[in-house]
């Protein structure tokens, strides 16, 4: 896959060399709750990932991109389309990144909007959709930025923290 370049970031496939860093996002509860993770991953399994991760959108259904600095190198966070659907051609897109000081610096917006392009130029796709925590105000913000709209909210969708929480479901339907 060609890399995706912004103006303080880029996309690209996921590399074994990333194991540590997924490593660290996969079993960093902070944000198990955006990620929708229960347990802990073993760098085992994250290996055994990483050794399929060449497949393309294609066979896995899902295509996870590392978020990562121009000037650094550094990964910073995941860019993913899943749940991808090439006959209705829909996917769904979610985006984390990883560590408060990395957030509110336009890494997500360069991101999301790298992958909207991506999605409906090279994959030819109809529409994007996101989950979202109706409690969840920068992803909220961010998306609506990108012009999805909210569609339905799923009541107590999602069971966190010992109390059940809504989860909105945004669409962006290619013009």
């Amino acid at each position: 896959m060609v890399t995706l370049q912004g103006q303080q970031i880029y996309l690209r496939a996921l590399e074994p060399e990333d194991l540590e860093f997924l490593y660290q996002v996969e079993n960093d509860e902070t944000i198990w709750e955006v990620s929708n993770t229960q347990t802990p991953y073993s760098k085992f399994l994250i290996r055994q990932y990483l050794e399929n991760a060449h497949q393309d959108i294609y066979e896995a259904k899902q295509l996870r991109l590392a978020i990562c600095k121009k000037d650094t190198d550094e990964a910073v966070g995941l860019i993913d389309l899943f749940d991808f659907d090439p006959k209705n051609r829909r996917a769904g897109v979610g985006i984390l990144i990883q560590n408060e000081p990395d957030r509110n610096k336009g890494f997500g917006g360069e991101a999301l909007g790298l992958v909207i392009d991506y999605a409906f130029q090279q994959l030819q796709l109809h529409q994007l959709f996101a989950n979202i925590g109706t409690d969840n105000q920068p992803s909220l913000t961010l998306f609506t930025t990108f012009g999805f709209e909210k569609v339905g909210v799923k009541k107590d969708w999602n069971f966190t923290h010992n109390s059940f929480k809504d989860e909105a479901l945004f669409q962006l339907i290619k013009k």
